[in-house]
């Protein structure tokens, strides 16, 4: 079974794909750089994650988790990158905010935007960067338990 991790990826990839300007180009890794014939797209992937110990009486122990969700959208810098970028965060946020969670994900909080340019492609790229903490928990012998 996966990871509890992973499934709330799974959910959030779901979300964010088939959205107005990035449309299907939603991709899991952040090891490869978008290609040209990529763009605009979406790179989904977890950041970090703190945990800690929930001790119920009578009740095996859980841990509750916040993870660190990244939606990095990528467009080509063009005069009018600035609109792209804003355009693309305001359909993720619309679409993750709205997205229905199941399993072991209470809450899903946009805790962070950052915008940015590199010219390190094959095209100059501007970048926005969403960040969402996720709470979610699980069985403290079992990450693939929600709890």
């Amino acid at each position: 079974m996966p990871h509890q991790r992973e499934n709330i990826r799974d959910a959030i990839v779901a979300a964010v794909t088939s959205l107005t300007t990035t449309g299907s180009r939603v991709y899991r890794t952040r090891v490869y750089p978008l290609a040209s014939d990529k763009l605009p797209g979406l790179v989904v992937y977890c950041r970090s994650e703190t945990s800690e110990r929930e001790v119920l009486i009578g009740l095996p122990s859980r841990l509750v988790r916040v993870a660190q969700f990244v939606v990095e959208g990528y467009a080509r810098a063009t005069a009018d990158v600035d609109e792209t970028l804003d355009d693309i965060a305001a359909e993720v946020e619309a679409a993750i905010g709205g997205a229905q969670f199941t399993g072991a994900a209470r809450d899903c909080t946009l805790i962070s935007t950052d915008i940015d340019f590199s010219n390190g492609g094959d095209v100059p790229l501007g970048i926005v960067r969403m960040t969402f903490a996720v709470t979610y928990r699980t069985s403290e012998t079992n990450p693939t338990s929600a709890a």
